[in-house]
């Protein structure tokens, strides 16, 4: 028996898993979801912090523009972390939506190169630049 942390395990059980549930009271940022969204495992979180930054709800209207990307619910109760988990359940048993969402999870990117690109963005228009920066922001 081992007791201790192993990174390739734990990246093996989230890339092995089909949901990953972060109901966090609150969250700065976050690596686990992030993880998960790379991997297609969806997260379902709770709506606070870096969770609400980088998760969209499953909803009809995310998954019609095709913007979802797992699972969120806001008020951090039973009623609230069931709702998602159904929302989760419903949609695995759609599979080609569930892929398609998996695929857009994993297209996303939070990486530096994309913050930096946004970073300049919102410099130019400080400056009054108009000059258009589309250079990895292609993926949300």
């Amino acid at each position: 028996m081992h007791i201790g942390y192993d990174e390739a395990l734990a990246h093996g059980i989230i890339a092995g898993a089909d949901v990953i549930l972060l109901p966090s009271r609150f969250e700065p940022c976050g690596l686990t979801q992030l993880y998960g969204l790379r991997y297609g495992t969806l997260p379902l979180v709770r709506a606070v912090g870096g969770l609400a930054d980088t998760v969209t709800d499953c909803s009809l209207e995310n998954m019609d523009d095709g913007s979802a990307s797992g699972f969120v619910f806001h008020e951090l109760n039973v009623a609230g972390l069931s709702s998602a988990m159904r929302r989760a359940f419903a949609l695995q048993r759609r599979p080609s939506d569930w892929r398609a969402v998996q695929q857009h999870a994993m297209a996303l990117r939070f990486d530096w190169a994309r913050a930096a690109s946004a970073y300049l963005q919102v410099y130019r228009q400080a400056a009054g630049d108009p000059a258009p920066t589309t250079r990895g922001t292609a993926s949300a």
